[in-house]
């Protein structure tokens, strides 16, 4: 059943209510909060969006009003941050839930905003619902794992036909600490990794042929991150010897302050090595996205102001880098507003100050952030 017209309006009958109710109070937040031009204006004097992941809920999702009014007066794409994942999704393996991601496309729909559809698998095993975990593949498990596989990625893109023009296809496949693609029960029902990989593409492809359709993964900018990238690479050059249909690289640039570089007063980066990655894969003719952006501030000190400025510095010396790429094209925050950030749950800091990763504060007012943002797109 894809989303039809006809779906959508069935949709905003049951959101009628609420929608109209806080339709008032969003725009007057959005035109307390949300500076002018917007970031989505400045990223598209250049080709691209800007958007944010949002929710379904009360915290940084549609139902919470102030939240809701920045993402719709900021973004020109939004992307569920979990609601299209299978957790929500596929409740068994023969059962599929979509109340909460047909809610947020009808919010992104009021507010005309396209849709990325995060994602179609996500290959780790503590992500996993737990019917998968402990699913029994039967006396054939290659011809069942597929089964349930082609499955889902028809039944979601079925769903959001003509609404979803980018997918997520498979996220994090790769291993850093091996630098090889990730072992589990279902790549094991397959046969290899390779063949998971492989049958969530063309099965897209098949699908939706006009999607883009990305890989997804955490690599970044980061000493840490040398052997993910690597291990990327790997991954991309296999898909172009297989002719496995990927068109573009998420990067999901989680960027990360874990320790401070003395000269520069911010983490520690390696920028040559991180163009030379860049390089390869826009080399092998991948697009480039930033799926996933927000700044983990562990290193820095307590006090606000200058945490906030050194957070702004280390994403403007970041974007410098991306944005010199003219295949780079959407990008996107992991939210924008701190509160609601879920690196306040899984990426805390020592101090147990709340991390300031956001480019608004829980004031639902822009940050130096937001400013670096802005400058980085209009100057690009």
């Amino acid at each position: 059943m894809s989303f039809s017209l006809s779906r959508r309006r069935a949709l905003a009958g049951l959101a009628a209510a609420p929608l109209a109710a806080r339709a008032a109070p969003l725009v007057a937040a959005a035109d307390r909060a949300v500076p002018s031009p917007s970031l989505n204006a400045l990223a598209m004097r250049k080709g691209r969006r800007f958007g944010s992941a949002i929710g379904a809920g009360r915290g940084g999702g549609i139902d919470n009003p102030a939240y809701a009014a920045i993402v719709a007066g900021e973004s020109g794409v939004i992307v569920p941050e979990n609601e299209l994942k299978w957790q929500w999704t596929r409740p068994g393996p023969d059962k599929f839930a979509f109340e909460r991601m047909d809610a947020i496309v009808a919010w992104a729909q009021a507010h005309k905003l396209a849709i990325r559809g995060h994602t179609l698998f996500w290959d780790r095993p503590e992500r996993f619902p737990k019917w998968l975990l402990a699913y029994d593949f039967g006396g054939n498990p290659a011809r069942e794992a597929e089964r349930l596989l082609t499955t889902h990625i028809g039944t979601v893109t079925d769903r959001y036909r003509g609404v979803i023009h980018s997918y997520d296809v498979v996220n994090e496949a790769v291993d850093g600490s091996t630098r090889g693609l990730r072992v589990n029960n279902v790549t094991k029902a397959l046969g290899s990794p390779e063949a998971l990989v492989d049958l969530c593409f063309h099965t897209a492809r098949e699908q939706v042929p006009d999607a883009q359709l990305v890989y997804n993964d955490f690599m970044s900018w980061e000493p840490g991150s040398r052997g993910h990238c690597v291990g990327v690479l790997r991954l991309l050059e296999g898909f172009r010897k297989r002719g496995t249909p990927v068109d573009a690289l998420g990067v999901q640039a989680h960027i990360e302050m874990f320790s401070l570089d003395p000269a520069s007063g911010v983490g520690p980066y390696l920028e040559t090595e991180w163009r030379r990655f860049l390089d390869e894969v826009v080399a092998m003719g991948y697009k480039l996205l930033i799926t996933e952006f927000d700044v983990k501030d562990k290193a820095l000190p307590g006090n606000l102001t200058v945490r906030d400025e050194r957070v702004a510095d280390f994403a403007r010396r970041f974007f410098d880098v991306m944005l010199d790429y003219d295949q780079l094209g959407d990008i996107l925050a992991w939210g924008v507003v701190d509160r609601f950030s879920w690196l306040q749950g899984f990426s805390p800091r020592a101090d147990k100050l709340e991390v300031r990763c956001c480019p608004y504060g829980d004031d639902y007012r822009p940050k130096p952030l937001r400013a670096a943002l802005a400058r980085a797109f209009a100057t690009a």
